[in-house]
């Protein structure tokens, strides 16, 4: 009787174990992934960062073996600005979201298209327009963004939420070098930080709350109880790749961003989150231009972005491309004029790597993903029920067991 009990009583535990674990384990149901990093990185398209002779050896070959290489994964515009707010929110470019935003306005909106697209002139959108930390929000789920150098010049930016006076002119658009009164330098541009284009967020206390310097990650990290569900992480203009070289004497771009991840990839992997259920994604927010072109007058320098794109991406209902600006040389520091052409709406081809417990090491995707396939994606993994903007574009495939493979 005793020894039936003992069995009884042991095959009991093991049922309410399976159940507290999460059933039965034969791989057939997937193991949900609820952490998830992002580091954005800047301007670099995929031909150059995993050349064979990349001046990023960390990110272009030590990673890709722990991880998944997406050989073709795309930005959704240029310039910057535009693919942040992609892929927080869907919204295709305003004419001012693909020159940077530099004067930091307030969205004019005139209507709506198809698949939720605002039509309009501006940068910062109405509370109407929703995004992933308010998706995240309404399913009870965390979210911080964590922003390197904001506040370090506290006249262009706060250390939390930064951004510029509405309608003025942002004053982040360049770095600053180191000074005896700014012994750090500020590398820090608002165009890089996709919080603070949207309402919702800015004028939430949500966003003093969770958009913060760089400097808190490391100690959010140290337990799952203090790391968001979803963490986002945008390098300054150095770290990022943007500058080459950096104001601060570091030689910038891709040499610079190789040594800020491989400072903060091994705390993201080491982390209690990440370890037991984590997914982070390190991308770039655009590829780069063409070779510039010298006119021969000397005057006038020439930009051209392609707008290599993928996946029928829509072009959106506010902008016909081709289109160009002139920066006039008293704004751009150079000796002459810039001229930037922007070809077609995608952003190029940045290519992708994602680490991941369910990710077998040395994959390697070459399924075409672009930044609303990202935001398809993390919507997919949190379950939050619907589909921002032209993530929920018609045939657009969320990144899949092509990629997390080993769930």
């Amino acid at each position: 009787m005793f020894h039936r009990s003992r069995r009884f009583i042991g095959g009991l535990v093991a049922a309410l174990a399976a159940v507290l674990l999460g059933g039965c384990n034969d791989g057939s149901e997937a193991q949900p992934i609820r952490h998830v990093f992002v580091i954005m990185l800047q301007s670099k398209s995929f031909t150059k960062t995993f050349a064979a002779d990349s001046k990023a050896p960390y990110l272009s070959k030590t990673l890709p073996g722990e991880g998944a290489l997406l050989r073709q994964y795309y930005g959704t515009a240029h310039i910057s600005t535009g693919n942040y707010i992609a892929l927080f929110s869907g919204q295709a470019v305003t004419l001012d979201t693909s020159w940077g935003c530099g004067i930091y306005s307030d969205m004019v909106l005139s209507g709506m298209a198809d698949l939720g697209q605002a039509i309009g002139t501006g940068c910062v959108y109405p509370a109407s327009i929703k995004t992933l930390p308010d998706q995240l929000t309404a399913a009870k789920l965390s979210w911080k963004g964590y922003m390197e150098d904001m506040g370090n010049d506290p006249t262009r930016a706060r250390a939390t939420c930064g951004y510029p006076t509405l309608n003025a002119r942002d004053r982040t658009q360049s770095s600053r070098p180191p000074s005896a009164a700014l012994p750090a330098g500020d590398a820090y541009a608002v165009r890089h930080n996709p919080f603070v284009f949207f309402h919702s967020i800015i004028d939430s206390p949500a966003c003093d709350a969770n958009v913060v310097n760089l400097n808190q990650l490391e100690s959010d990290l140290k337990s799952v109880q203090t790391t968001a569900n979803f963490t986002w992480i945008t390098p300054g203009m150095c770290h990022g790749g943007h500058d080459t070289p950096c104001r601060n004497g570091e030689p910038g771009g891709l040499a610079s961003a190789d040594a800020f991840l491989q400072k903060w990839v091994p705390l993201i992997k080491a982390s209690p989150a990440f370890q037991r259920d984590g997914l982070l994604i390190i991308t770039f927010d655009q590829g780069a231009p063409n070779d510039p072109v010298l006119s021969a007058d000397g005057k006038t320098l020439t930009y051209v972005f392609p707008g290599e794109s993928c996946c029928d991406q829509p072009p959106g209902p506010n902008v016909i491309h081709p289109i160009t600006q002139v920066f006039a040389k008293a704004l751009t520091g150079y000796p002459y004029d810039v001229e930037t052409i922007i070809q077609r709406p995608g952003g190029g081809r940045v290519g992708a790597v994602m680490l991941s417990p369910f990710i077998k090491p040395g994959t390697v995707s070459d399924t075409p993903y672009n930044h609303y396939a990202l935001l398809r994606t993390l919507e997919d993994l949190f379950e939050l029920g619907g589909h921002l903007g032209y993530a929920g574009q018609q045939g657009l495939k969320p990144i899949g067991n092509d990629v997390l493979n080993n769930r």
